[in-house]
């Protein structure tokens, strides 16, 4: 498999000069030649080359530009990574040119071939009423990948884009897009949705509860699902109207054990392991969600949480749970681990339970 850098590369600017040649893009030499240069650079910067080759290759005024885009979209072989740096030069060039709802059409026929979420959000920045006209258009279209787009190009925290300030500071613009989408009949489409109200959680969490509350009021047979997963850092941080809007009781009368660590002294690369056992001691049947907290130790020594899930479960009065996790502590690009003292606690309907320490050392290989 490619890295992220290697998505875009010189056999990805060849076939894409290839492409625009013959859409009547000229040599396209510029797109061409850009390929030298894209060893050793990061993805972003790879995105940002080709997009300033195709803006020099390509006519200036936009009507030119875009139709040889058109033409390009003849070809089935314009697909993938080489359209991504093609949609963020139609966002420039279109809004260079005071070009606003034709550029977003072209999108929502780029979006097919590889998304096009990335684009559509300078023209959401821009004017976020006048772009908002168009993407709740694309909500009705027979494609799921251009309904797709609506939601997940006006998500406020798109990962690896810029936020959306307006719809960081007020979501509600955005909320008629989901709102005809939530019961789309495309899981691709949904779980879109999902992650925009997971976006909107972090700013607004009433917002979030408030609108999955109205969706199942009205619900799809898909509903709950997209819902739990569109309030899941609000129950993983214990928020007990999302709780309660879930089925989860947070004052559910629960008894826990644990968590009761099997590997007092673990060694990076090496799994913490633990049991723990639920047990119901209230008169009537609950459902639990269990999820559990890793205090990772920082640089200054601080520990700081990281919530994981373990099981959600149906607990009858009397009723118990038991099991045994094996939580992985290797090396991630996104986390780095300092030895010393670590600490894991349960978390049941939002409530911290029981707590255990643990120590954490190097790599065996270098603790010798």
């Amino acid at each position: 498999m490619p890295t992220a850098d290697e998505l875009i590369d010189a056999r990805t600017t060849d076939e894409l000069a290839s492409v625009l040649a013959a859409a009547g893009g000229g040599p396209a030499s510029a797109v061409r030649d850009c390929g030298a240069a894209l060893a050793g650079l990061a993805f972003s910067l790879r995105v940002t080359a080709v997009k300033e080759a195709v803006l020099a290759d390509l006519p200036d005024g936009y009507p030119a530009f875009a139709a040889v885009i058109r033409a390009a979209l003849d070809q089935s072989r314009f697909t993938g990574w080489m359209t991504f740096p093609v949609d963020a030069a139609v966002a420039e060039r279109a809004l260079a040119d005071r070009v606003f709802e034709p550029a977003l059409d072209l999108l929502a026929e780029l979006t097919p071939r590889h998304t096009a979420e990335m684009a559509v959000r300078p023209f959401l920045a821009a004017d976020l009423p006048r772009a908002l006209r168009p993407v709740l258009g694309w909500t009705g279209h027979p494609d799921p990948h251009v309904r797709r787009l609506a939601s997940e190009g006006t998500r406020p925290r798109l990962p690896w884009a810029p936020r959306l300030a307006a719809l960081v500071a007020d979501p509600g613009p955005a909320l008629p897009v989901l709102d005809a989408l939530y019961r789309d009949p495309s899981e691709y489409v949904r779980r879109s949705v999902a992650n925009h109200l997971n976006d909107i959680s972090r700013d607004h969490p009433d917002t979030a509860v408030a609108v999955a509350a109205r969706w199942l009021a009205d619900p799809a047979p898909t509903t709950p699902s997209l819902v739990r997963h569109g309030l899941r850092t609000l129950v993983k941080a214990g928020r007990p109207d999302a709780l309660a809007l879930l089925g989860f009781d947070p004052e559910a009368r629960v008894q826990a054990t644990g968590p009761d660590v099997r590997t007092p002294e673990v060694h990076l690369g090496e799994p913490l392991v633990f049991g723990y056992e639920i047990t119901n001691t209230g008169p009537r049947a609950v459902r639990v969600v269990v999820d559990y907290v890793v205090h990772h130790r920082k640089a200054n020594g601080a520990l700081t949480p990281k919530v994981f899930k373990l099981t959600t479960r149906e607990l009858a009065p009397g009723g118990r749970w038991s099991g045994i996790r094996r939580h992985p502590l290797r090396m991630l690009s996104t986390r780095r681990y300092h030895p010393g003292v670590h600490r894991v606690h349960l978390q049941i309907n939002g409530r911290p339970y029981g707590a255990a320490d643990f120590v954490l050392r190097g790599p065996r290989e270098q603790s010798a």
